[in-house]
Formats: structure tokens, C-alpha cells, sequence
């Protein structure tokens, strides 16, 4: 098949103070920014029920089988005539997308993003050549049968040092993984805990070990690179007397050294900056996304990286970013990025449309179209610079693209072990989920902000009340470049930090 997808720019919107927007001049659909009324009169038709925020509304009639136009491109087709002035929604219109496609190169020129005032930030220099913005110690199982060893260590250190000098705090990440499995499940376990180890927010790690599992340490040693040998340490507990004891003095020899590290001043260009969003909602495109997409732009001007992964949450709005490629090289990168992850959920006998989620479409959300339109708007609109796949890290500044799925934890996972410094997390919804990296969580409605204080550490709903983008934007990157100099974000202060991993193949 040919993907037939209609071309056009990631959507600009003005600055907003109304109740209702029109994204695109085509649009055949408008969202309502608050909650409007029957009988109410709506971008000059008459609303024929009342529509929540964040939910599409008709412009015209639209007749069954035609498709509508959001963003100013198609987000599914009508599965019944709809008169001007209806909601839109599930009950009445249906996704188009159906399985792998070809494509077409079209570049498209983007004009040079100007340069922008750039910020200093605070940050640790590794003796990789990295920089790091947090320095934690880390206790790191290969296997999640030393996980409640791993956390015992973590427990014994914080209960000797409740306030630690010169550390940003000491954590142990579990995992239910490193043993049974096999091929590619047993590659990436070990791939992203190794990521994990020599990731630059960490000054100091213990990676424990069982002894019996297949992820064995003197693999996991061999096969690691190059390490900070100073900064690392090794314990399998089926060789130690007592493990969580000599787990404790191990992590207080690490101390000892990372405690002297200081911040020292560098530009924000030096951060690589992760790029997600999780309970998306009918605003997600309008506020929070665009508003991440500038900060993209802003970072990519600056000489930075920043990197948007949720794959199965481009499809529909995937060659807006091949056309946004540096090259054809890179265009062949995102296609094969597309349509393999198409090919996973087939090889499974999985439609590829199968999303968006129970709170996605409560919150005005229709189609996977729909969604990702809105989901990709946190690109920005410059080139997409590289694509990376599984077992690739961060080489190149700009726009990267990341394989993986949707998945929050595995997502923001995934993005930590490329090498990003931090996360912005776009939510319509909220989560209180934080990653092994701060996690920075935007709400696109301000009454999400306003709820969970202990959730949103920004809130971009704002934008929706009539705030210039211009004026956000600066208040968002004051943000980064104080969380990046050791600001706690809320997922840190209520000590929410989770992995997961992706997992594809059979366990033993």
C-alpha cells in the first residue's frame, strides 16, 4: 500500500483566549478549549448536544464515509452523517489507518531556526566527557530475584546517611528481569541496565548480581565498555556472607568519592532531553505538545538533543516527520522505524490502530490519527536529525527519533538509556510516574495543575486561557535550566522512580 496520508506543516496556532479553536483553515472539525452548551453558537454553527473540553465538534455537514480534517490532516473517516454543529467522537467516526505502507521521500525545507538567548546550567563533569545534572548512587540488580537485596542496601545507606553531603541521593532500581530469558529480551535486559551503569546523573553504582542467573556478571562486566572502574562496583550475593552489609560498605566507599563532585557552569546546549506524553487529552495537541515542540526548536537552535520516541504513536502523522528529514538516509530510518513497528503488532496478530486508550478518548481523544497528529507536535518543526534503534545511543545533536512503544515506563526507560538527562511528560490526564531521570510532568489543562500539585510540576493550560506561547516557552525553559541545576522535580521530591523494559519474546 501507499501511504496516503495528507502532507502539510506541523500546525502553528495563534496565541489563545476563546472558547473554541480551529486548528488548521481545512478543518472540518473545531475543539472546544472549555465547556460549551447546546443551543450554544460555535465557530458560526449551532451546537446540536453539549461538548466537553477538549472534544471536536462538526464545522459542516459531513457526509458517512468522508474523512475529517484536524490539524490539517486526516484523523479518520465518518461512520455516519454527521450534521454541523455535532460531537465527534467514537460514536461516529472510525480511524483509517491500516497496516505497513510505502513511502515517498518529499523533503521539505525548513527554514534556519533562529538563535536563540541561551541559558547556563549547573552540572556535573563525568570522566567520560559527559555531563550529568544529578549525582546519585545506584544500586543496579542484573536479576529481579536480589531485587529486595538491592533495596535493603539502598535502605541501609539512607538509614546511615538521612541527609547525604555532596549527593543528590541514593536509590535502587528494580526489575523483574535477567534470568529466562532468551534472544532479544535477554539482549536488551542487559543493554539497558549496562546504559543504566555508566549513565552520567549516576557518581557511583552497584550492580548486583545472584550468581546463577543468565545474566551473569562476567558477561555483564565483559561486554560493558568503558567504565568509570572508580565509580563501579561489583557484588554477587551468592559469594557474600552477608550481602546487604557488604552491599552497605561498598556504597559508602562510593560516597566517599562522589560526595566531592561539584556543579560547574555550562550551556544549556550540553543537555539531551527526552521528549513524552502519557494520559493524553483533546488539549494535549493544543497546549502542552506545541508548547514541548517549541522548546524542541529552542534546544535544537541552541546546538542541543532532543529525542521524541512513542513509535506506534506516529502512525498516522509519520510523514510529516519523513518529511522533515536531514536526508534520504534518514528517511529510509524513519520508515524502517514505522513499518517494523507495524510489522511487531502483526506478527502478533495485533491491528496497528489499536489505541488510543479509555482516558485518552474520555478526554476528547478519537483515533490513533488523532492522537498521534497532537502526540508529534512535541517535535517542533525542525529536522529530524537521526533515528535510533536498539542498541543505539545518542550521537548526534538536534531532533532524534526513538524506537519503542507508547508505554510510559518503558518509554521514559528507554529515552534515560539513550542518554537523556531528563524527561518533559505531557499529561492530560496525570501520573505521578517518574523514570531513573527526573521526569518533568506538564499538564495541558490548567484544573489538572490545579488537582494534582503533587503530580504537574508545569502547567501549560494556561496557553488554552490566552498566555502567549512566547511567554510559556521562556517560563518552561527557566524550568529545564533549573531542574537541570539540581531543582528536584515532583516525581523526584515524592520519590516516584520506576524502570521497565520492553519485553517481546518468551520466557523459559
Amino acid at each position: 500500500m501507499t501511504a496516503s496520508v495528507r502532507r502539510c506543516a506541523i500546525f502553528s496556532v495563534n496565541d489563545m483566549a476563546q472558547k473554541t479553536i480551529v486548528i488548521s483553515p481545512c478543518d472540518s472539525v473545531a475543539v472546544a478549549l472549555c465547556a460549551l452548551q447546546k443551543g450554544e453558537s460555535a465557530e458560526g454553527v449551532t451546537l446540536c448536544e453539549d461538548i466537553a473540553k477538549g472534544h471536536k465538534f462538526a464545522l459542516r455537514p459531513i457526509r458517512a464515509g468522508e474523512q475529517i480534517i484536524k490539524y490539517g490532516a486526516v484523523i479518520g473517516h465518518a461512520t455516519e452523517d454527521i450534521a454541523a454543529g455535532s460531537h465527534v467522537h467514537s460514536h461516529n467516526m472510525a480511524t483509517c489507518l491500516s497496516g505497513t505502507l510505502e513511502y515517498t521521500y518529499h523533503p521539505k525545507e525548513i527554514p534556519q531556526l533562529p538563535q536563540p538567548d541561551t541559558r547556563t546550567v549547573q552540572v556535573y563533569e563525568r570522566k567520560s566527557g559527559e555531563v550529568g545534572i544529578r549525582n546519585e548512587l545506584w544500586v543496579i540488580p542484573t536479576v529481579g530475584c536480589v531485587n529486595a537485596q538491592a533495596r535493603a542496601i539502598a535502605d541501609a545507606f539512607n538509614r546511615s546517611h538521612p541527609a547525604p553531603e555532596g549527593i543528590d541521593g541514593c536509590f535502587a532500581f528494580t526489575h523483574p528481569y535477567g534470568c529466562s530469558q532468551i534472544g532479544e529480551d535477554h539482549a536488551r535486559t542487559r543493554m539497558i541496565l549496562q546504559r543504566m551503569v555508566k549513565h552520567p546523573n549516576c557518581g557511583g553504582v552497584l550492580v548486583l548480581g545472584l550468581g546463577c542467573e543468565n545474566n551473569r556478571m562476567d558477561v555483564f562486566r565483559e561486554t560493558l565498555g568503558d567504565y568509570d572502574e572508580s565509580r563501579t562496583a561489583f557484588l554477587i550475593a551468592q559469594e557474600a556472607e552477608d550481602e546487604v552489609a557488604e552491599g552497605a560498605a561498598v556504597l559508602e566507599a562510593l560516597y566517599e568519592k562522589a560526595r566531592h563532585d561539584r556543579r560547574v557552569p555550562r550551556d544549556i546546549s550540553c543537555l539531551k532531553i527526552g521528549l513524552k506524553c502519557g494520559g493524553s487529552d483533546g488539549l494535549s495537541g493544543i497546549t502542552a505538545n506545541p508548547l514541548v515542540g517549541r522548546f524542541s526548536d529552542y534546544m535544537t537552535a541552541a546546538g542541543g538533543t532532543t529525542v521524541l520516541t512513542e513509535v506506534p504513536e506516529m502512525f498516522g502523522a509519520e510523514q510529516l516527520l519523513m518529511d522533515r528529514a536531514a536526508d534520504e538516509t534518514v528517511f529510509r530510518k524513519i520508515v524502517r522505524l514505522i513499518n517494523g513497528f507495524k510489522e511487531y503488532y502483526q506478527r502478533h496478530d495485533q491491528p496497528v490502530y489499536e489505541n488510543p486508550s479509555p482516558g485518552n478518548k474520555a478526554g476528547g481523544i478519537t483515533t490513533l490519527e488523532d492522537k498521534s497528529l497532537g502526540c508529534t507536535q512535541k517535535s517542533g518543526s525542525g529536522k529530524v536529525c537521526d533515528v535510533l534503534f536498539d542498541g543505539d545511543a545518542l550521537q548526534t545533536s538536534g531532533l532524534n527519533l526513538l524506537n519503542g512503544p507508547g508505554n510510559d515506563m518503558v518509554a521514559v526507560t528507554n529515552l534515560a538509556s539513550a542518554g537523556c538527562h531528563m524527561v518533559l511528560f505531557t499529561t492530560g490526564r496525570g501520573t505521578p510516574f517518574g523514570g531513573f531521570v527526573p521526569t518533568l510532568k506538564i499538564s495541558t489543562n490548567s484544573e489538572l495543575a490545579a488537582r494534582k500539585p503533587n503530580w504537574i510540576d508545569f502547567d501549560a493550560g494556561s496557553i488554552a486561557a490566552g498566555e502567549p506561547f512566547a511567554q510559556r516557552l521562556s517560563a518552561l525553559i527557566d524550568l529545564v535550566a533549573e531542574t537541570a541545576s539540581g531543582r528536584q522535580t515532583v516525581n523526584e521530591r515524592y520519590n516516584s522512580r520506576d524502570i521497565a523494559i520492553f519485553k517481546t519474546g518468551v520466557t523459559l
